[in-house]
Formats: structure tokens, C-alpha cells, sequence
């Protein structure tokens, strides 16, 4: 059974304002993970989750405004959307997980589901926002604790924006993930990290 919604999730869950049946909720969400495995997020259709389902597409409707919404909450209740907080005592080591964790993850079912989430949020804007909320400022939370202790260690710059640095990490993985035209792989992971730290770590006499 999917996890109690939180967040914007709950959100998703509830912006609707119409009571749920938790058995047709679960049996939902389960309906879109299989067939996202089986048929992939661009052959996915509402008709084919209520029919999985075993549900009416109205029922679908009332309760997510478009495919999109559906296929979010399903992936946020999966544990593949669980965003690691890795704690070793060295930033890069940190680092180095973190984004190799995300791109192992993105190199099965869940980067074209989630290259199908962005392209629908471009389109959007009320999904973007959602997006936003429910999965990509997770990311970011995680990933600005992972900065903050090295900060506490001196491992950064003082001077260093965390948002930029935040952006230069995850804008590398979406690049690569969208266009396709490298591997999402740890060495690229290593050599992000690489390339970001050495312009943000901390010197003597900082």
C-alpha cells in the first residue's frame, strides 16, 4: 500500500475536496507503477489505469486534474522518489553518493517517467508548481543538509551560495537526463562533484 501522503502530496491527494476510498486509491496508484513499468510513461493513458484498476475514468478525474498528477503522487509514494541523505563525514564522499544514488535511480523506469513529469510541468504551470513541491524541493532540502554540514566542518567557501551550487549540481543531471546525449553515470557524478567543489571549497586564510 502507497505511504501516507505528506507535503504537497497531500496536496494532490486533497485539492480535489472530494472524499477518497482508500481501497480505489491504492488500487490506483498500484495501477499507474505497473503499467509505467510495462508500457512506459508516453504510452500511459487514463483509460488503461481505470481499466487496470478497475475503476471508472470519472473516478480518475475527481480526484487528479491529468495523467500527469496521477503519475506524480504514484512515483512520490515510491520508495525509488526517497531522496538519501548520505553522512560520512566528507563533503565530497557526500556528494559523490548522493548523486550517483540519483543516478542509478534514473537510469531505470524512473528517468522516463521523469523526463515524461518535465515535459508535461513545461507545458503546465499549475503541474510545475506542483512538481516543484512535491518532488524537486525534496531534492533540494536533501541536498542543502548535505551542504550545510560541510559548511559546519569549513569544507565550503563562507562565501559560497548553496543555491548555486544546488542548481549547477542538479542542472548537470537534467541536462544529461533530458537530451540524452551522455551517460548518467558515477563517473560523471564523481566529476560534478569534482568541478563544483573546487570552486567552492574552503582555502586558507578564508
Amino acid at each position: 500500500m502507497p505511504s501516507p501522503p505528506h507535503g504537497a502530496a497531500a496536496h494532490i491527494k486533497t485539492a480535489r475536496g472530494r472524499p477518497r476510498s482508500e481501497g480505489c486509491h491504492g488500487a490506483i496508484l498500484g495501477a499507474v507503477a505497473e503499467l509505467l513499468r510495462s508500457e512506459g510513461y508516453g504510452a500511459l493513458t487514463i483509460e488503461a489505469v481505470a481499466r487496470q484498476a478497475g475503476v471508472g475514468k470519472q473516478t480518475i478525474y475527481r480526484w487528479w486534474r491529468s495523467r500527469a498528477e496521477v503519475v506524480l503522487e504514484a512515483y512520490a509514494n515510491h520508495a525509488a522518489s526517497r531522496v538519501p541523505v548520505p553522512d560520512l563525514g566528507s563533503l565530497r564522499a557526500d556528494l559523490e553518493v548522493f548523486m550517483v544514488t540519483a543516478f542509478n535511480r534514473l537510469n531505470d523506469v524512473s528517468g522516463p517517467t521523469m523526463r515524461g513529469l518535465m515535459a508535461d510541468a513545461v507545458l503546465d504551470p499549475e503541474f510545475l508548481v506542483l512538481m516543484r513541491e512535491v518532488l524537486i524541493e525534496r531534492r533540494r532540502g536533501a541536498l542543502r543538509e548535505v551542504l550545510a554540514r560541510g559548511a559546519q566542518r569549513g569544507e565550503l567557501d563562507p562565501a559560497a551560495d548553496g543555491e548555486v551550487l544546488i542548481d549547477l549540481l542538479f542542472g548537470a543531471l537534467w541536462h544529461r537526463l533530458l537530451l540524452q546525449h551522455a551517460a548518467l553515470d558515477a563517473a560523471f557524478a564523481r566529476q560534478i562533484v569534482g568541478v563544483v567543489l573546487d570552486g567552492a571549497r574552503a582555502r586558507p586564510g578564508n
